[in-house]
């Protein structure tokens, strides 16, 4: 609670400087973060990375013509966005997130970045002094209980300044806490431009201070009143996340607004979207009055097999109860697929059955990487194969993912091959809260995945995304 009211008096003590239906395409590319050089940190940064996000999505802190743009991968796991704001237009590259609603971006000449991924001076900076449409929002205005619970803004809109010191007519500072950091700062309207449409009156945060975050913003495109597919009124989206090999490289692959899925690649598989059951008021987040668990894309997991044999996994993993915990959701945000032990220890386990006599462990490399299991690959180029990993869900559409999204070969002396899904360490069992499944971007490579907002459902299918 301390650390919020240091960023109130932050944000207050700056605020003298911060005075459809068609379809649209927007570039979708890596969110540009150095990471070290060796592949062992790599892969252990991204780990982590996941891990935390899912610590974070599994227990929150807290139209128009259709357009194309690109969609670029960067070496941290994330993908990236172009999108400007103001008038005139103030370009900023945001990461494209389905796991958060609130689109937020850095803002004023006094913003803080520590422990970023860039240097301060290199992050693009939004100025709202220099656009003539930039409007703080008020306490009483309805945007404002889009953010923060009608609780917390109780004493804000009842009381009048003059005979309170610490009544204010802005609406109160945003602390939204991510897997890997977190970011403070004031919501404002603004003027949005996507491609050739432009939305006027768009929510978005204008963060002042940031705490391990990317070198930009985010793009919320989850679920929710603020989220850029409601507040765009969007029917769908979909996007091409193109492969990880292409990291940092200007390679991109692709977001659509509004567009109708293409059948020119073969038919797309479609599972209804779910939502988690747990009432409102009990997912409701102290902090600031988002609904915790239905920001999420769940989606009906039936079953997972590794080498066409059945993973067996405890039936209340695979669906949302009304506690809120278990269920599978679809997140850009995330890396590495994260699952709860119970679904990791007998997929690992598969998968060590299935390989045992053909290649050996790595202790060494999983110690590195955080990753497991690894299997030495041998020196000689004798043939080796892995079994299959396909997830079936509700309505029969299967994802039978290529080897190259599920295991990553690491080192170059030694190498080793590693599943690229990360677990808490633990007994097996469904611990934690929130969804006990989380679909990351790693696992989504060279897929066409549409999100169905008008139809309830999600679709996807195996293509190139270069």
């Amino acid at each position: 609670m301390a650390q919020f009211y240091y960023y109130q008096f932050l944000l207050f003590l700056l605020l003298p400087l911060v005075a459809g239906e068609n379809e649209i395409s927007i570039q979708l590319r890596r969110a540009r973060l150095p990471l070290p050089l060796d592949p062992f940190n790599r892969l252990s940064g991204m780990a982590s990375a996941s891990l935390l996000r899912a610590q974070l999505l599994k227990k929150p802190a807290t139209m128009s013509p259709s357009t194309r743009a690109a969609l670029y991968p960067h070496s941290y796991g994330g993908y990236s966005i172009n999108i400007s704001f103001g008038t005139p237009p103030q370009e900023i590259p945001l990461v494209f997130d389905t796991g958060s609603q609130l689109t937020w971006i850095p803002c004023t000449t006094k913003y803080i970045c520590q422990n970023c991924s860039s240097q301060e001076n290199s992050i693009p900076t939004f100025f709202p002094k220099e656009s003539s449409t930039s409007k703080l929002i008020g306490c009483k205005n309805t945007k404002c209980g889009w953010i923060h619970s009608p609780e917390f803004l109780s004493r804000c809109r009842n009381c009048l300044p003059s005979n309170s010191s610490d009544c204010s007519q802005i609406c109160p500072p945003y602390l939204l806490v991510y897997g890997s950091g977190s970011t403070a700062g004031l919501l404002f309207s603004e003027t949005l431009h996507f491609s050739t449409l432009t939305v006027t009156d768009f929510l978005v945060g204008c963060s002042v201070f940031s705490d391990g975050m990317p070198g930009g913003g985010i793009a919320g495109f989850g679920r929710g009143v603020s989220s850029l597919p409601d507040q765009l009124r969007l029917k769908s989206f979909s996007y091409c996340l193109i492969s990880r090999k292409f990291d940092d490289e200007g390679e991109s692959g692709s977001l659509l607004l509004n567009g109708v899925p293409d059948s020119g690649n073969g038919e797309v598989s479609f599972t209804p979207l779910l939502k988690n059951p747990i009432p409102a008021a009990t997912a409701a987040d102290a902090t600031y009055g988002a609904e915790a668990f239905s920001v999420y894309y769940y989606v009906g997991l039936r079953k997972i097999t590794v080498g066409g044999k059945k993973v067996k996994i405890p039936h209340k993993a695979l669906v949302p109860g009304f506690d809120g915990n278990g269920g599978t959701i679809v997140d850009s945000g995330t890396t590495f697929t994260f699952m709860e032990p119970a679904v990791f220890e007998p997929l690992a386990a598969a998968f060590v059955g299935q390989v045992a006599g053909k290649l050996n462990r790595s202790d060494q490399v999983e110690v590195l990487t955080g990753l497991r299991p690894c299997f030495e690959i041998p020196d000689s180029e004798s043939n080796y194969s892995f079994p299959d990993l396909v997830f079936h869900f509700k309505g029969g559409a299967k994802m039978q993912l290529p080897l190259e999204n599920y295991f990553a070969i690491v080192g170059t002396s030694r190498p080793a091959i590693c599943l690229t899904i990360v677990s808490p360490n633990g007994a097996a069992g469904v611990g934690g809260e929130g969804p006990a499944i989380i679909l990351g971007s790693f696992q989504q490579q060279n897929y066409y995945v549409v999100y169905d907002l008008e139809r309830e459902r999600l679709g996807f299918r195996r293509q190139s995304c270069s």
